[in-house]
């Protein structure tokens, strides 16, 4: 008996570091779904940094709260998964909200981005963000046309005081 429950805290002890080490933590409820799609959306997890992860919710919610995060603990019943990611804020959120359009068992209940509680609506808004590549290039045509134009405006004065 003792030795199930050193094994408890140990598996408590090892979420609670993969909860702090990561960016972002979604928990979702997969009822219903089958052991194909779950498969699919482990390997499309995979692909983008993530691991899923099926804890216990009793060793989940123990996490949870030792983390401080006692609003993520109250959403963890029932059978809900939870999907880490060391890198990216932006990629469990968009690659959940994008498998649950085409799989309607899957729900969406809470996540923690950067330390912060976020709920559905929250996270929902996290998944519609563009990737960071396509950010970094829409700031970068921004500043090209702002460069454009002063350079364009540069030019202009150059010829008018050349033409005086």
């Amino acid at each position: 008996m003792n030795s199930s429950i050193e094994q408890k805290k140990s598996e408590v002890a090892e979420l609670v570091a993969k909860i702090q080490e990561s960016k972002a933590v979604v928990a979702f409820k997969y009822q219903g779904l089958t052991v194909d799609k779950f498969m699919q959306l482990r390997r499309a997890m995979r692909a983008n940094g993530c691991e899923v992860k099926i804890v216990k919710n009793n060793i989940s919610r123990r996490a949870a709260n030792e983390c401080g995060y006692e609003a993520l603990a109250e959403a963890l019943a029932g059978p809900v998964a939870m999907i880490f990611s060391k890198d990216d804020v932006v990629a469990p959120a968009k690659q959940i909200f994008k498998f649950a359009d085409d799989n309607k068992c899957v729900e969406v209940v809470k996540g923690v981005v950067d330390g912060d509680i976020y709920e559905f609506d929250k996270l929902e808004a996290l998944s519609k963000l563009p990737s960071y590549e396509t950010l970094l290039t829409q700031l970068a045509a921004g500043m090209l046309g702002t460069v454009r134009q002063l350079a364009i405006g540069l030019n202009m004065l150059v010829e008018k005081q050349e033409a005086e």
